[in-house]
């Protein structure tokens, strides 16, 4: 898996690569007339490059990579590329700063709490794997706009968009606790475990069905909106391994078992192939990062073998004459263009799959 994560890596790279520039394209074939439609203020306009969360989906996969690898090539893939490209969507003109959802040279893009917990998990992994302070000092400065997000209505919890405070995400909560709670172990201070905790718990009172599984928000009427996607549930599962990690509770243990049950029911085929169900690959990737982080605990092996299963068809019956990705697991629609994030999001599971022996 380690050799097909590398190749894929360095073809995107070529394929969405500009000369020009660091940042990458949103999809291939590119599309001259694509529009951004992602901006502040209903604004709109001609978009040439990606939107920070695709951009930053490459992040993610290369962190995982030289996790798993602890080769220099990503490291220096890393900082000679990838965070060179982030820092143009960087926004320390309006404050806290914090990332854009498009480049700072462009007209002025909301910012999305969630966009820079993805960011700011990535900067603290890459501190708790490499010591060098300069990550951990990023992380911080995101954490500090991501809680500039949270406020007592609903009883607390983050909102999804600095520019739109109408409900309260699972996708802006779930991973926030995860991203606390990495921050304590990188630096022992209490409170980020005791913000990673709040956050967790309350999570799990607004936005877990009856089923288990996590619906997508709770907007500030009270009112839900019941859809379900596989990363909320699987940073859920996350955040309580970690929480079991950190403070030996059993019942940490209990709730990421209840919840990855419920999930490994919900997000694959339940006709005994264990075939993924169709989603943004992206979303299964953050979903597999709770089910590598439980493996870590209690060492079963089955929902980890049900994602090699189908990164195995991936790699050897899914992807396109270039080497890209299609985002039918079942392998029979043959999308023509291919969104970036889907393309990192299968690099950063054959890196993350490496941890089943």
């Amino acid at each position: 898996m380690l050799k097909s994560a590398d190749s894929s890596l360095d073809v995107i790279l070529k394929k969405y690569g500009s000369n020009k520039t660091f940042l990458l394209r949103e999809n291939f074939p590119v599309d001259g007339g694509y529009k951004a439609d992602y901006l502040g203020d209903g604004a709109s306009g001609k978009q040439e490059y990606a939107y920070l969360w695709p951009y930053s989906g490459g992040l993610s996969a290369t962190v995982a990579l030289y996790e798993h690898s602890e080769s220099k090539k990503y490291k220096s893939i890393i900082d000679k590329r990838l965070i060179p490209g982030l820092e143009e969507y960087y926004d320390d003109k309006r404050k806290p700063a914090g990332y854009a959802s498009y480049i700072s040279s462009a007209p002025v893009s909301d910012r999305f709490y969630d966009d820079n917990i993805w960011i700011g998990i990535d900067f603290t992994n890459l501190y708790l794997l490499t010591g060098e302070t300069k990550y951990l000092e990023k992380a911080k400065i995101v954490w500090d706009f991501v809680y500039s997000g949270h406020d007592d209505l609903l009883g607390g919890g983050i909102y999804w968009c600095e520019q739109k405070k109408t409900s309260k995400n699972t996708c802006s909560n779930a991973p926030a606790a995860v991203f606390a709670l990495k921050l304590y172990e990188a630096t022992k201070e209490g409170k980020y475990l005791g913000m990673g905790k709040s956050l967790y718990e309350w999570t799990k009172t607004h936005l877990q069905d009856t089923d288990g599984v996590y619906m997508d928000n709770v907007r500030l009427d009270g009112s839900r909106d019941r859809a379900k996607y596989p990363y909320n549930s699987g940073q859920m599962i996350e955040a309580a391994a970690l929480l079991y990690k950190i403070t030996n509770e059993p019942h940490y243990l209990e709730e990421a078992q209840h919840v990855a049950k419920a999930s490994f029911h919900h997000f694959f085929e339940t006709d005994g192939s264990h075939r993924l169900k169709n989603s943004d690959n992206w979303f299964i990737a953050v979903m597999m990062r709770g089910f590598v982080q439980l493996y870590k605990l209690d060492n079963n092996p089955t929902y980890l073998q049900a994602f090699r299963k189908n990164l195995d068809f991936a790699w050897m019956a899914n992807r396109d004459e270039n080497g890209l990705f299609y985002k039918d697991w079942k392998g029979e629609k043959k999308n023509e263009r291919k969104w970036l994030l889907d393309q990192f999001a299968i690099v950063e599971m054959f890196a993350n799959i490496l941890i089943l022996k």
